[in-house]
């Protein structure tokens, strides 16, 4: 097995959201909400919903952080090319959404293709009425 790098870094979109920010109170209803951009979208196709949360709960030797209540991810493709069959290895796509005490945690890995972020990027600030809000985490 050989092992190459295709991009040196995987940085961390991030969007800290209080509860008084948004009108979503639950991981499901802003999964939902996510689902439903991913649907409305040409090009992306909703793949799963995974239960990060209960996943680890169910593992013998699994830890959760305290201040996590709840964590899923969806996952989805938004692939608009395969210029070469190394790409799989970065796709499909997943967002992350966290419970915390404090609010939410939207969370994503930026994707090499701008129009991609692009889209996450919309659609996360879509839960929120501010726009300064998103923050890359290297």
């Amino acid at each position: 097995m050989n092992q190459t790098l295709t991009l040196a870094e995987y940085p961390v979109f991030a969007l800290e959201i209080a509860r008084t920010e948004t009108p979503y109170d639950s991981v499901d209803a802003i999964c939902e909400y996510f689902r439903d951009c991913i649907k409305a979208h040409q090009s992306a196709e909703f793949i799963a919903e995974f239960d990060h949360y209960a996943h680890t709960k169910a593992i013998p030797e699994g830890h959760i952080d305290e201040g996590i209540l709840a964590a899923k991810n969806v996952i989805f493709c938004l692939g608009i090319a395969l210029p070469n069959p190394y790409l799989l290895a970065d796709r499909p796509r997943s967002i992350g959404v966290a419970e915390t005490n404090q609010g939410f945690l939207i969370t994503f890995l930026e994707a090499p293709m701008p129009v991609v972020n692009v889209a996450m990027e919309d659609w996360a600030l879509g839960l929120i009425n501010r726009t300064d809000a998103l923050v890359e985490h290297g």
